[in-house]
This record gives structure tokens, sequence and C-alpha cells, in this order.
């Protein structure tokens, strides 16, 4: 779980180029196309502050060489209001140019926010059992976090920069050209620095937002109900506590080294830059001393404020460069994700039903993971008509969940098909199957939020008494009117407020109050004591009337009166029959209710006789 951290290059040598750069430049430059008119709003904005500022310089000189050595006051007053007017327009305008980019910013940052929070909602079941929670939550809040400076000034900062400089060499020049040799001679030299800045940065960048990453999983993890009981019972909490301390280590020193990376090279420019007025005024007092042409003191009091001004941009231009290079690695990270392929979409033309009868078949049915693993299902061939039920049972790990999922095709089969009302899954369009389909699992899981709202999760405009009559048939109501708030009650995290067979019953309830056609119990009952379970089944029993049932069960006391039972055993069909039928089998079946007969909870199933004779727990 720890990451490997080997010690970043730096060298001063040219890095190789990267091919994906422009491509994903451009990438990032389509982010803003849809805002592209309030863009030009604050280009023109940006223009306008640039060439008001720059006209400052001009107005010093002219008080400097005119107004005040020929004592023209009122010429001197007009240029001293010039002056102020123009930093008051400078700063109207950096305002207004501050509002449109911050908010263009932010809706690009909502973009990306909802297209990789949209993404991840198409993904199939499998990536999630595969990638931690924490990564995933990383990946929305540090990594687009992380790029809000730079979407939401970058695009200002360069247009802004750029004009300024532009500009400001243009007055340079037209007060004097040689001054201006002098003072840009430097420039390419900073480039250069800048970009060996950036490359250095954005490596140390990739790295910090792995570890914020695996910071983020383990907080997740650990800090969660389950995470809090799993270490305080297995007394863990100091070796959890020690754990994170050493991953908080590590992003300290990458952090470090993100701040500092070219410090010293960023901090020889500006000292450069800071030195040049000194090195003007030296080379301006010595080309007259020698006999060279004279310069105003108007004109090198204006070149230096010039001069001071092309710094800022100049470096501020340098610094988004490196910013630039720096959010690489996030939107790296981000572009990850908004190009994950899709295993499971919706066909082009989908099919919709529009009265399911909701008979269900599985047709030579195979699924693997990938290529290079073993099946596990293999040649399912079973059919469940319209209004019957079905019950699945077999040791652990014979397939029996992964065969219910592809129904919901919470997985795709890679081979044979699933149909209901003869069409398969696969055509038919996602509302249609989650309309059709129902499940309840054997893990529940119950939002952070009130007994009401999780049940509305399933239809949300149900009304107070549809609610009130699925908790009654989930066996459940009595228990939510006793509650100090009632239906209002927030469950807690993970529901974890209530016991395991309320929370079951409380899912239970959720999907009768969606009422589908088509009805998955994956252990459904596992969690519930016997009592219970004989309270809940009788529900569900009620439930199941004229409604497909396909029921994954591990304690066969809640298969018995299914229509059909099919053993499944390293995901091959072993055997098939009712209870009764299967009992006299003497195989398969007749073992697992041997072995229910062993739990000390063993239900009414266990005490049937299996040829003649009563099955008897053994030591």
């Amino acid at each position: 779980m720890k990451p490997a951290h080997t010690d970043l290059e730096s060298t001063w040598s040219a890095p190789p180029r990267d091919p994906e750069k422009p491509r994903e430049l451009r990438r990032i430059a389509r982010l803003f196309r849809p805002y592209r008119g309030r863009l030009a709003v604050v280009a023109l904005l940006v223009a306008a502050s640039s060439l008001v500022s720059v006209a400052t310089p001009f107005l010093l000189k002219e008080i400097l060489d005119t107004a005040i050595p020929d004592g023209r006051t009122g010429l001197l007053s007009l240029l001293a209001l010039g002056m102020i007017l123009a930093a008051v327009v400078g700063g109207v305008f950096g305002v207004l140019q501050t509002l449109i980019s911050t908010t263009v910013g932010q809706r690009v940052m909502h973009d990306l926010r909802t297209a990789v929070y949209g993404r991840l909602q198409q993904m199939s079941l499998a990536f999630f059992t595969r990638t931690r929670t924490g990564e995933v939550q990383s990946r929305i809040a540090n990594d687009i976090g992380g790029m809000q400076a730079t979407v939401t000034s970058t695009a200002t900062s360069l247009i802004q920069n750029f004009t300024s400089v532009i500009a400001t060499v243009v007055a340079m020049l037209a007060l004097d050209w040689r001054l201006t040799l002098v003072s840009l001679v430097l420039l390419p030299v900073f480039v250069m620095i800048s970009r060996k800045v950036g490359n250095e940065r954005k490596k140390i960048t990739t790295k910090r937002q792995q570890q914020m990453a695996v910071m983020a999983a383990t907080v997740t993890e650990s800090l969660s109900v389950s995470g809090i009981l799993l270490g305080r019972t297995m007394g863990r909490s100091d070796s959890l506590t020690k754990s994170f301390a050493d991953e908080s280590e590590r992003l300290i020193d990458l952090e470090v080294r993100s701040s500092m990376a070219g410090r010293w090279r960023m901090s020889t420019i500006g000292i450069v830059m800071a030195a040049l007025p000194a090195l003007l005024y030296w080379a301006a007092g010595l080309a007259q001393h020698m006999g060279g042409p004279a310069v105003t003191l108007g004109t090198l009091v204006a070149f230096v404020s010039l001069q001071q001004g092309l710094f800022r941009p100049t470096v501020s231009l340098l610094s988004t460069g490196v910013q630039i290079q720096t959010s690489l690695a996030l939107f790296q990270r981000i572009f990850e994700y908004l190009d994950l392929p899709i295993d499971i979409q919706e066909p082009e033309n989908p099919v919709r039903l529009e009265k399911v009868k909701g008979e269900v078949r599985f047709e030579n049915v195979e699924f693997r993971y990938d290529d290079e693993s073993a099946p596990i299902l293999d040649a399912i061939d079973v059919t469940v008509p319209a209004g019957r039920s079905l019950a699945v049972v077999g040791p652990t790990g014979s397939g029996k969940s992964t065969l219910s999922s592809l129904v919901p095709r919470l997985y795709d089969v890679t081979g044979g098909r699933v149909t209901i009302d003869g069409v398969d899954v696969r055509d038919l369009d996602f509302d249609t199957l989650a309309d059709t389909v129902g499940v309840v699992s054997q893990e529940t899981y119950l939002f952070h939020a009130s007994v009401a709202d999780n049940l509305r999760f399933a239809k949300p405009d149900a009304t107070d008494e549809e609610l009130h009559e699925a908790a009654k048939a989930a066996q459940i109501h009595d228990h939510i009117a006793s509650l100090p708030d009632g239906y209002e009650t927030v469950v807690g995290e993970r529901g974890h407020r209530f016991s395991g067979g309320e929370k079951q019953r409380l899912a239970i309830a959720r999907t009768i109050l969606r009422d589908p056609p088509v009805l998955i119990l994956d252990e459904a009952t596992s969690a519930l004591d016997t009592r219970t379970e004989h309270a809940v089944q009788e529900a569900i029993d009620a439930l199941s009337a004229n409604r497909t049932t396909i029921t994954i069960a591990h304690r066969l006391s809640t298969v018995r009166a299914a229509d059909e039972i099919v053993v499944l055993d390293a995901g091959r069909v072993a055997e098939r029959g009712t209870h009764t039928a299967l009992l006299e089998q003497d195989g398969r079946y007749a073992a697992l209710v041997r072995r229910d007969a062993l739990q000390p909870d063993a239900g009414a199933a266990a005490q049937q006789p299996v040829n003649g004779k009563r099955l008897e727990p053994v030591a």
C-alpha cells in the first residue's frame, strides 16, 4: 500500500520533448471554448488596461521634461490628473476582468467535476471493485481543486501579461532603442530557466497528487464507521495513526520539494530584473560622460518606469508558464478518468418495454472477468417464467451473486445472453432496465439522511402513505413509527443507527416502493435472525405474488417454496428441481440441507427428511 519513492532527477539538460503535450494543451483549450465570448470581453479589458498603464510613464516624462522645467502649471495639472485617471480606469478594468475570468474559471471547474462524476456513474461495477473509494474522491476533490488557480486566472494572466509585455516593449523602443536592447538581452535565458523549472514541478506534482490520493483513501477507509469499529476492536488505532503519520510525512517532503523546485533559479531572475534599473542608470551616465548621445532625465525616469513595468508581467508570464506545466500533471490525472472506457453502454437504438411481463432467461450464459481468467459462469441455461420464482443456491464462490448481477447489467455476459420478455438486456434502455429489475443485496447501503429520504430514493414522488405501505410490507413500519422523529429520523453514516436486520428491511421497503416486475433478492434476509427472517419472508412472499423473483440464498429455509431451485457448482448448473424433488435425489442440494442442519439456528428446511430420514445435527 505504500508507494515507492524515488529521487526526482533535476538537470540543466533540455528535457525530452513530450509528444502528448500539444494534444493536451489543445484539449485544455477546448474546455474554455463554450465561454469564448466572455473571454473575448476579458481580452478587450486586459488590452485596454495594458494601454492605460503604458501611458503613465509618457505622462511622467512630460511632467519631468516640460511641465516642471517650463513652469507650466496648467499642463502639470492636466498631466497629473491624467495619471490619476489612468490608475482609476486601470483599477476598474482590473475588477471587471477578475470577475469575468473567475466566473469562467469556476464554470470550467464545474464542467470538469460534472464530467468526471458523470463518467464514473457510467462505469461498471468491476471498476469500483478494483478502485479505492478514496482514490476516486481525490481525483474529484484534490486534483480538480488543485487546478483552481490555473483555471480561474491563467487565461486572464496570459492575455494581460502578454499584452503588457508587448505594449511596454513598443513604448520602450519608442523612448530609446539602445536601452531597450540592454533590458531585453537576458530575456531568452529567463524563458529557458522557467521551462526547466516547470518540468521539474510537473514531475513532483504528479507524485504529490498520487500521495494525496493514498492519504484520501486511508482516511476514507479508516475513518468510516466500519473502519473505526474494526480498528478499535482489533486494537489497531495506534498503528493506524502511525501509518497515517508516515503517509503525511511523505506528503510534507513532496510539498516542500514542489515549493522549492527551481526556487533559486526563479529568485535569480528576480534579482537580475530588479538590478536592471541600476544598470540602466549606469549605462546612461557612462554614455553621456564618454560623449555619447545624452538621455534626458524625463526619458530616463520614464524608461526605468517602463522597465519596472516590464519586470512584473515578464516574471508573471514566466511563472504562469511554470504553473501551466505543473498543472498539466493534474489535467493528465483528470483526463485519465474522462478517457476510461465504458464497459456497459446503452445501445444507439435502445428498446423500451412499455408493458413488462417479467420472463427472464439465461441462454447459454458465460461470464469471466477477463480473457485470461477461468469462467465464473459457464453454459447456464435457465428460464424463469413471468410471475414465477427461481432460487439459486450453491457453495461459496459458485457464481450465485454473479448470475443475479447479469440481469440488471451490473456486469455484461461474455457469452450467451440474458433476456427479459425475449429482449436481450443489452438492447434495453437504462431507464427500462432500472424500472424493470429491483435488487435487494446482502450489503445494504443507506445514505446519511432521513428514513423517508432513503425510501424516496427509489421513488422521489412517493407519498407518505406509499412510504408507510412499503414499510409495513417489509415489517419495519412499527419500528420506524416508534422512533422520536419517525420517518424523519436520520439513519446515520451507512445506516449504523439501525441494526443489520432493520437496515435490511429498510432496503426491502425501498425496493417494494419501486414495485419492479422482476425482483432479485441476493441474500436479502442474511442479516436477520430466524424470527425476523420468517416475518420478512412472509412479506416477501406476498410481494412476490405475480412477480418474477430470483432469490440468491445461503440459508435454505428461504427457498423451499420456490417454483424451481438451481444448484450451482463451480459456475455450472449441477442440479435443478423443486425442494422436494431435490431432496429425493439426495445429491448436492441434500448435502447443503445437511450442512444447514448443523447450524444452531437451522430453519424448518433443514428438518425435512431426506429419503425418509430426518437430518440430525452431528458433532
